[in-house]
């Protein structure tokens, strides 16, 4: 009694000293202490049970050690955030540079443009991190790691094939990992053997209830209008009632002991203190009867061994933060520091889904989006830097990249914006650029017959030239090039916009077309071999029908084109010649067809 008085005014006198760095809620309950579990049948380390806030702080005055008995004190508050005394303690180098941060995707599907974000802002403040640690010791780079960890505990959904895809989508991003990737499949053995620690520490119980049992706990706390929290039926069974269990062949599922009426508390990066009452959960499992670990449990581990510093992660997560905390404090670890991002929504406001289009990383790759576009646009979904500034390379958003500046709000993911963004991106590429992707999507696309023809080289520059500002997506250069491939001309002339241009003279241009092709070959010898030149016959053309301005060059590009508009008549005429033997084109009507069209129309017309 007279060790437990003394500890008691230790305790006091550190609290007293140490109140400027406990939270809000640390710092209202001064009586912090050991406790014990009920049911326990010996006293457990007591810098196990310590809540992590005190421990840290009784650590740094040096009155904590591993073999402390423990006291009768309870505890009511303890919290995941670092203490002051512990951050005075350390090299500010050391602290702010020792950076260690996770992406985690479970390979059950598509990479979501969600979970892309959260890689993307992961690898962002690693990156940030390695450049100061380069700038500020000779070591260069080592200050963060960016670790790729694959959670596949969900046996029956995940696959080799979802995990190739989703390291596919972030190597296009441009997201490499530092180290991994590790896969919780291959860890079970860490796993058990941290489920074990719990079980000798009484910090967990095994559990013999049924699947009926269980949903018959459910069925009654829903009829008495209660939580489903489990009724702890088998939290303070003895050993001898668990070796009857075993005895019978039975299997047992591991349940963590969830402290009662406690507070945890977490200081998140962006939503500032998070407290959670203990008691709105009940003992849940960390080992199912089948041997297997369940998430939480794994998430806990993994980034305690891992050595994670910071999680960033989506706000969907936040809920797990309270289970995966206990376990922290209870294997007697400490937590990382949590930032939780706001959910990424669509325009109308409701999750993001398939019904509004494309929403996986992989799906805007086949669309033709640039990967340096949506990493600008996927970093701007609940971070800004302060600025009206919307254009980032990858460089710019390493450097001004922060946690701090992470909004609270919902993302909305406006595919205008995006859309506007690609085509910004793709007007800064330079023209070689360009037109090598071009070439390897439509070779990819079955539209370019030979990439090395070449009329290819001459045809892609040619494009680029013409299209390049208009381009929204790569993808778009198909149908771009598709349409002028196409020869639309009895529905133009049936359109009202046209009957104007046919009053004037149309077909009187036409029919000069038309001779000059079939009759004096001039018009076929020169879009065959001297496109170049169709400027100046167009303009000789005019003078000799006393033609000119929009009564010429119109009816001009109705007949060559079958189109009102488009690019120039003559660059299109080029095109057109120039792709006969190297394009597949279902639309695709060659000049000399064209003119079999028109001879007919004006047949037709007289």
């Amino acid at each position: 009694r007279e060790r437990e008085r003394e500890r008691e005014r230790e305790m006091q006198v550190v609290s007293l000293n140490s109140t400027r760095s406990l939270n809000a809620t640390a710092s209202r309950t001064s009586r912090l202490g050991y406790r014990r579990l009920r049911g326990s049948r010996a006293a457990l380390a007591s810098d196990v049970f310590l809540p992590l806030v005190l421990r840290t702080q009784l650590s740094h005055h040096g009155n904590l050690s591993s073999s402390s008995s423990s006291s009768s004190s309870s505890s009511k508050c303890y919290s995941s955030s670092p203490s002051q005394a512990e951050t005075q303690t350390a090299p500010t180098e050391q602290k702010e540079l020792g950076v260690r941060v996770r992406f985690a995707p479970s390979p059950t599907g598509n990479l979501h443009v969600g979970g892309a974000r959260t890689a993307l802002y992961n690898y962002l403040y690693a990156e940030k991190f390695k450049n100061l640690a380069a700038e500020t010791s000779s070591g260069g780079g080592g200050g963060a790691s960016f670790v790729l960890r694959v959670e596949d505990t969900d046996k029956a959904r995940s696959t080799k094939e979802s995990e190739d895809a989703v390291l596919r989508d972030l190597k296009w991003l441009g997201l490499h990992w530092d180290e991994g990737p590790f896969r919780q499949s291959e860890r079970g053995d860490l796993y058990k053997a941290r489920a074990e620690e719990l079980l000798e520490k009484n910090f967990a119980y095994k559990c013999f209830c049924t699947d009926e049992e269980i949903t018959e706990m459910k069925e009654k706390a829903a009829d008495e209008g209660k939580p489903p929290i489990y009724s702890g039926k088998w939290a303070h069974a003895t050993e001898e009632e668990c070796n009857e269990e075993l005895a019978k062949g039975k299997t047992y599922a591991v349940r963590f002991r969830v402290p009662k009426d406690e507070l945890v508390t977490i200081d998140d990066s962006i939503r500032g203190e998070v407290t959670w009452n203990t008691n709105t959960l009940g003992d849940f499992i960390i080992m199912r009867s089948d041997g297997s670990p369940v998430y939480n449990f794994c998430v806990a581990v993994d980034d305690a061994d891992m050595q994670m510093t910071h999680v960033v992660r989506a706000e969907e997560h936040l809920p797990n933060t309270l289970r995966q905390v206990l376990i922290y404090n209870a294997l007697g670890l400490k937590p990382p520091k949590f930032a939780h991002c706001s959910l990424i929504l669509a325009p109308d406001r409701s999750k993001l889904s398939k019904r509004h289009g494309a929403t996986s990383v992989g799906e805007f790759k086949e669309e033709g989006y640039l990967s340096e576009a949506l990493m600008n646009y996927l970093a701007l979904l609940g971070w800004n830097d302060g600025t009206e500034q919307e254009m980032f390379s990858k460089d710019d958003l390493i450097e001004k990249f922060s946690l701090e500046r992470i909004t609270k709000s919902a993302a909305i993911f406006d595919k205008q914006k995006l859309n506007w963004m690609n085509s910004q991106y793709i007007r800064q590429l330079e023209t070689d650029a360009l037109a090598k992707m071009l070439v390897d999507l439509w070779v990819e696309k079955g539209f370019l017959a030979d990439a090395e023809a070449a009329d290819t080289s001459v045809i892609m520059g040619k494009f680029v030239e013409i299209f390049q500002e208009a381009l929204i997506t790569l993808n778009q250069s198909i149908d771009e090039f598709d349409t002028l491939l196409d020869y639309p001309l009895s529905s133009t002339l049936e359109s009202k916009k046209a009957k104007k241009c046919i009053e004037g003279g149309l077909f009187d241009v036409a029919k000069y077309i038309v001779d000059s092709y079939f009759i004096s070959g001039e018009l076929k010898e020169l879009a065959e071999n001297n496109p170049e030149a169709f400027k100046d016959w167009m303009k000789a053309a005019g003078k000799e029908m006393g033609k000119k301005g929009k009564d010429l060059f119109l009816p001009m590009r109705i007949c060559m084109t079958g189109c009102m508009q488009g690019p120039d008549v003559g660059e299109q005429v080029f095109l057109v010649n120039k792709a006969e033997s190297i394009i597949k084109s279902d639309t695709f009507v060659t000049f000399e067809e064209r003119m079999n069209v028109l001879k007919k129309a004006v047949e037709d017309n007289n």
